[in-house]
Order: structure tokens, then sequence, then C-alpha cells
């Protein structure tokens, strides 16, 4: 004789609450492998790494810049200023070009990575905030929890990507680095960053970068948020900086991530 169970339906959406809770996103710790000064009065919007050099992108009416620096001896080396009514924002290399957006202008700004001369210009609805290239398409963060996958030629927008752990929408998306497979994102106001599926928007795993706040010491009081990360593949190392930082840090990559040599 089968028997029948009935489950009233607060105790039934209890049990399904334990079981999604169970199925965290993980969190992987940042593992500081080096550091070097960074420039305190950057207010630090994008950060590549490319030719054996850092390319920074900062912000802030009439302070906004795009610079070329020397990771070994923070040597600045090439430098421009966007006019004062322009705040600028996220970068992304495509081949020679360096793709830098403003944040209310819905422009952004193409210039010869070499020379620094503009060479172009992209319009966008809304707002400009992160930016990175995945080989084929930029990826564009707005401050919301929806990346937009662009178009290098024209920015017409390809697809969205909606950011989700689990069934929670991830938003105050920032900076965005493509790294093996993977976007990474700051998120404005955390220490975390954001490993991204782009198939499906989940993310796959946390970094938790706190540990390099602490590393500033006394300097952390004058540092602000979280905000710049460069993948640098061939040495399997990731640069991480913030806000009016004073330094910038390299981390090791997560397990899962291999720097080009190691890969098939």
């Amino acid at each position: 004789m089968r028997r029948f169970f009935r489950f009233p339906a607060v105790t039934l959406a209890a049990l399904l609450a334990c079981a999604c809770s169970a199925q965290t996103t993980p969190t992987y710790p940042a593992h500081m492998t080096g550091e070097f000064a960074h420039d305190t009065s950057a207010f630090t919007q994008g950060l590549l790494y490319y030719d054996d050099a850092l390319f920074e992108s900062t912000g802030k009416y009439g302070q906004s810049r795009l610079r070329r620096v020397a990771p070994a001896n923070h040597t600045v080396t090439r430098e421009i200023q966007l006019p004062e009514d322009y705040f600028g924002e996220g970068l992304a290399r495509v081949d020679d070009q360096l793709f830098w957006l403003t944040w209310h202008a819905g422009r952004a700004f193409v210039f010869d990575i070499h020379s620094f001369e503009q060479v172009g210009t992209r319009r966008y609805e809304g707002e400009g905030w992160g930016l990175t290239y995945d080989g084929r398409h930029l990826i564009m963060s707005d401050g919301s929890a929806t990346l937009r996958v662009l178009d290098p030629g024209d920015f017409s927008v390809v697809r969205r990507i909606d950011v989700h752990d689990g069934g929670q929408a991830i938003d105050k998306l920032n900076e965005l680095e493509y790294i093996d497979g993977e976007i990474w994102a700051n998120i404005w106001y955390s220490d975390r960053i954001a490993r991204i599926d782009p198939d499906t928007g989940a993310i796959v795993a946390w970094l938790d970068a706190s540990t390099l706040r602490t590393a500033l010491g006394d300097a952390a009081s004058g540092a602000n948020v979280l905000n710049g990360i460069a993948w640098d593949p061939d040495q399997g190392r990731i640069y991480l900086t913030g806000k009016y930082w004073p330094k910038t840090f390299t981390v090791a990559p997560p397990r899962g991530i291999a720097p080009a040599p190691d890969r098939p």
C-alpha cells in the first residue's frame, strides 16, 4: 500500500531554501606576490597590461588622464588628458588601439596605443563605467547588473549579460578585465571581485581582495575603493589597485587559471 506524505508549504519552502544556500559560490583569497608604488592622485577607472607596461585611465572632471606606466619603477612614459568637460572611465585594448569610456557624455575615445593620438570616437547610450575586450567584442559595464557586449566598430549592442550569484542580481559592476575565458569585475564599494561566466552571466567564484587593503597599513585611510584589474597572461600575473591607492599589487592567479605558456 502506497503512503503519501504531505508537507506544509512552509516546510517545503524551508527545505528548498536550505538546499539553495548550501550551494554557495566559492570565495578565494587574493595571494599577494608583489607590490609597487601607485600614484595617490590617480582616481583609477581602467587598468590593463600590454607590452611590458600598464595602461591606466583615471577620472574626475579636469583630472581624467590616460597614461602608460612602467611597473618596474612606476615611471610614466606617456600621458594625455581629456578636456575638462569629460569624466574619464574604463579602458580596453583592441589590437593597437585603446578605447576609453566617459561617464555621462555617451562617448568613447579611441587612441593609437603607441602614440596616444586620437584615431576615432564611438557613441553609446547611458553611462560608461568599465570596459574590457574578449578578443572579438568589447564588454561594458554601467553600474547596473547588466553588461553590454559591443561591436568595436560601431558600438552596436550585440547582446546583454545579466550578472547574478545564484538567484540574486549583482549590480554596481565597475572595472572589468577578461581573464582566461572569464569576465572579472570590481564591485563598487566592495573588496570582492566577481568572476563571471560570459555565456550565462553566473558568478562562478569570488576573489576576496580585502587583504590588499590591510596591506596598505596606515595609508588605507586615504584610499578609496578597490578598482583596477590587469592581466599579464605570459607571466600569469594579476595586477590590482584602487582609486587613490598608494600601491599596486600583483597577485597569483587562482586555481583553474594558468599563464599562457602552460596552456595547450
